[in-house]
């Protein structure tokens, strides 16, 4: 008889049954992230590796929305939700090209690891483009509509896994953040660091979590148990499956010494609350288990954790999924494209517009000048897919104001040191700019004429008709130079790194000279050449055999030459756009960037950079009107003077050029606001490596910034009525308050409501190194109202929202005085109203 029930039971878990039946060796196998087939469990082959940050990524054409700081700038909760579902139907519709058992490599699976809802600390991170800024109740909101999307509306058939990361207290610096150690207070950690995480879990219902690289106190967060086990599990009900940061299990031991070798480390993280491994250090799991490190039990825990997730997703054990009914056409739709515009044009901040220089005149003719105007990696940001047909800034102006009126100048590249994509003012064939091109594969061509050499071929052809990989491509013309001097022409590629058996070659000739023929080492080669300015025949050819990720022609020219251009330019123009800012090659994760400004990914001042500055003045002089257009993924200083009008445009993704012309045309109403704050010198900030919150971000920053968190102008403008509601509510008890929002301009436009309060005071003296909070958002809403209109808007304040963190880290709402500011930004940054209340009864506690 038992034998029977037992069996029974197998049959009804067949997850419990397939582990029961594996040696540590296979548990160990299936623990990290690339797991092999495993025939007798009935496992197909699968990497739990995937990527969907601001679109599916890595996984070839895709629909490619505004990096995910430019999301975060629409402040637009529902639109969030829009997005993760676009993000998943698309993983679904590729992972659904294929039978359910067959084997996934990397990029390929239903298991996505986003969003980053880490907090944007300081601006001078590199990641820090992947969040969603500054404000903890922001990012958490966010999150959560992002992983509903996601995820889908049933939690026990997910769409796809989403996994917030990277818990936690992780922000920079790059360098050194496999093994630096953060030792948050415990009001820094609960008042800021924590929250998002809680939302994404409690309310956001989470199914996976990924782990941080750094250490808190001494341990490594992917073996800290009571952050990984009783924090998220006991406190938050956490009942998914957690994963660590690439390699942050090696780390225990490689980096941080927590323990002496890969069995001590797979053990700490296993028994610490870390069920997957990305990486390798889970195979020593067997030797861990043989010296008694971890037990049988703990290692089955963690993998039923893994496998059940397989299950979910009906991609394993027989399970099946609703979601399997989506077309593998679902890719790239008008519907997905449609999204993409209307983030982008949402995400857009109109920072400033003195003299109403903006929305610009019909007819105007315009000198777009900048290198941010036409570069492909500035659109799409890290962690992207492949943009099916990107537009540029320069294409979109371009697009909506007629070719024949607009003039275009790069004036500069972006940093001293740090190479840009040769422009296609500088390249030339056919008597048009840009080189004829021709990709070749067996039976088959592609004849075009390509402005610039800046491609991303991840995972896909680069023309209908030809193959994803095996193909030549060739560009011939004529290399213009602006003028005479000493040239870099370098041969760029982003490579593959995983699973690749070759790599790509080309060969470039130049005026006749070969001036290399060959393999890419590392992924880039840099020529030197002394031009006396005068054109010359160039023949550049790549040899496609690999799954080589990107080929890119760049340069650094020198400086006199490129800004004359753009200062002819500019004086024949009525306007000047200048899209200036920073770009991917220097702000990202690790990044080998060393050029003044900027190390490892990660800024050392957030000026902007002086080749730029140099542009900016030069083109001041000509007394050209000068719209400023920034392209980053965080705060660049500038000085508000430089420009007539500026705009923060981020990195807007595959719609990105088409958004910005319509609202420089005014087509589109700007309304989006900031995420971060954007300081006035990087002497405003504490050092990088300190992770207390003193002086940092909006809620504790004591001086004057270029423009705050909140900030954001619009062509119209509104008026706010005093807010509504009970002036006195008793500690532990919701509060509803609130007002009628007029649009009292002459267009119709989007405002974003926003709330901040002003609690009373923890008890007790702030301590020396202690921030004092300056006020916190605690509602926004973005809103559409037609000229002339009014729309009443109201906001529910619970518990939590009215809570203060003391030194110890509790949470709780005080009796007392509060303060509530409802407006379209911070108290002073435009229209709105403070509203009283008070709040009645005994201390009460708020949960952690």
């Amino acid at each position: 008889m038992i034998p029977a029930l037992l069996l029974l039971a197998q049959v009804a878990d067949p997850v419990s049954a397939a582990i029961a039946a594996m040696t540590p060796e296979q548990k160990a196998a299936q623990l990290q992230s690339t797991a092999p087939a495993d025939a007798a469990a009935g496992l197909p082959a699968y990497d739990w590796w995937g990527e969907g940050l601001h679109g599916l990524a890595r996984n070839g054409v895709a629909t490619v929305f505004p990096q995910a700081i430019g999301l975060a700038a629409t402040w637009d909760v529902d639109l969030m939700e829009r997005v993760g579902t676009v993000v998943s139907t698309e993983a679904r519709a590729k992972f659904n090209a294929q039978a359910p058992s067959a084997n996934r490599r990397i990029y390929e699976g239903l298991t996505i690891w986003s969003p980053n809802i880490n907090i944007f600390r300081d601006p001078r991170w590199g990641r820090g483009q992947e969040t969603y800024g500054e404000d903890p109740y922001l990012t958490g909101k966010l999150g959560v509509a992002f992983i509903h999307g996601l995820q889908g509306p049933d939690a026990a058939h997910p769409r796809v896994i989403a996994t917030p990361k990277h818990l936690a207290v992780h922000s920079g610096p790059e360098a050194g953040r496999d093994g630096f150690d953060v030792d948050p207070s415990p009001r820094d950690l609960e008042a800021t660091y924590l929250p998002a995480f809680r939302r994404a879990i409690t309310e956001g219902k989470a199914q996976s979590l990924m782990c941080a690289y750094n250490s808190l106190h001494g341990v490594p967060a992917c073996a800290a148990g009571w952050l990984m086990n009783d924090r998220l599990r006991r406190d938050w009900g956490f009942t998914g499956f957690t994963v660590s940061d690439c390699d942050a299990v090696s780390n225990i031991h490689s980096f941080h010494h927590y323990r002496l070798d890969a069995a001590g480390a797979a053990a700490a993280a296993v028994k610490g609350g870390t069920d997957l491994n990305c990486g390798t250090a889970y195979a020593a799991l067997p030797q861990a288990l043989a010296q008694g490190l971890v037990s049988q039990g703990e290692v089955d825990t963690a993998l039923a954790r893994a496998l059940r997730a397989r299950q979910a997703l009906g991609i394993a054990f027989g399970a099946k999924s609703p979601w399997s009914r989506i077309k593998p056409t679902e890719v790239g739709t008008p519907a997905h494209h449609a999204a993409a515009l209307e983030a982008a044009r949402k995400s857009i901040v109109l920072l400033q517009n003195t003299g109403d220089r903006l929305p610009l005149k019909p007819g105007a003719r315009i000198a777009v000048i900048g290198a941010d105007a036409d570069d492909l990696g500035v659109l799409q940001g890290n962690y992207h897919g492949t943009a099916a047909a990107p537009v540029t800034p320069l294409q979109g102006i371009r697009t909506r104001f007629g070719a024949a009126n607009v003039a275009y100048a790069q004036g500069s590249i972006l940093a001293e040191g740090a190479a840009v994509v040769v422009p296609e003012t500088a390249l030339r064939s056919n008597g048009k700019p840009g080189l004829a091109g021709t990709y070749a594969a067996t039976g088959t061509s592609v004849t075009r004429q390509d402005g610039r050499i800046d491609l991303d071929i991840t995972r896909r052809a680069p023309a209908a008709g030809l193959p994803v990989t095996g193909y030549v491509a060739r560009w011939t013309g004529e290399f213009v130079p602006p003028g005479p001097g000493r040239y870099r022409l370098i041969l760029d590629q982003a490579q593959c790194w995983k699973d690749c058996s070759t790599h790509d070659t080309a060969r470039l000739v130049l005026g006749g000279r070969t001036l290399h023929d060959g393999a890419l080492p590392k992924g880039r080669v840099e020529l030197t050449i002394d031009s006396d300015g005068t054109a010359q025949p160039i023949d550049l050819t790549l040899d496609h055999r690999s799954e080589d990720e990107s080929f890119r022609l760049l340069w650094i020219p020198p400086a006199e030459p490129l800004l004359a251009q753009a200062v002819a330019a500019a004086k024949a123009a009525d306007v000047a756009v200048v899209v200036a800012g920073l770009s991917p090659d220097l702000e990202g994760e690790a990044l080998s960037v060393q050029v003044p400004g900027f190390v490892g990914g990660d800024r050392t001042d957030i000026a902007l950079p002086l080749p730029q500055q140099r542009l900016l003045d030069a083109l001041k002089a000509t007394g050209t009107p000068i719209v400023l257009v920034l392209s980053s993924g965080s705060a660049v200083a500038v000085d508000p003077a430089s420009a007539d009008a500026i705009l923060a445009n981020w990195y807007a993704g595959e719609a990105g050029g088409t958004a910005l012309a319509e609202v420089l045309a005014g087509i589109t109403n700007p309304a989006g606001r900031l995420p971060v704050t954007l300081y006035r010198h990087t002497g405003d900030l504490p050092a990088f490596v300190d992770y207390g919150m003193k002086e940092r971000t909006y809620r504790y920053f004591t001086g004057t910034p270029l423009w705050g968190f909140g900030h954001g102008l619009s062509y119209t403008r509104f008026a706010y009525d005093a807010p509504r509601g009970a002036t006195s509510v008793a500690a532990g008890s919701d509060l509803t308050v609130e007002t009628a929002v007029t649009n009292a301009g002459t267009r119709d436009g989007d405002e974003v409501v926003q709330a901040y309060l002003v609690p009373p005071a923890p008890a007790g003296r702030p301590g020396f190194t202690d921030p004092v909070l300056q006020r916190q958002l605690v509602a926004f809403r973005r809103v559409a109202v037609k000229r002339g209109q009014t729309q009443r808007v109201a906001f529910t304040l619970d518990p939590r929202a009215m809570s203060i963190v003391e030194r110890d880290g509790r949470r709780h709402v005080a009796p007392g005085a509060y303060r509530l500011y409802v407006g379209g930004g911070q108290p002073g940054d435009g229209a709105g109203q403070w509203f009283d209340f008070t709040v009645t009864g005994s201390d009460t506690e708020v949960a952690k």
